[in-house]
């Protein structure tokens, strides 16, 4: 309950956006493989972005 309220820190939110781009990037894997190479360098630079603030 106490987590209700609480903000998510910077950290948090871009480790969901790299969650979030790995699975498009699966997704897309399948269908169109130009657009989940793209999805992973994004998400790689969100990664390096995550170990910056670590």
């Amino acid at each position: 309950m106490l987590k209700l309220f609480k903000r998510k820190s910077e950290k948090e939110k871009l480790q969901l956006r790299y969650k979030k781009l790995m699975n498009e990037a699966f997704v897309l894997s399948t269908s169109n493989r130009k657009l989940s190479d793209q999805k992973i360098l994004e998400a790689e630079n969100v990664m390096k972005r995550i170990e910056t603030l670590s």
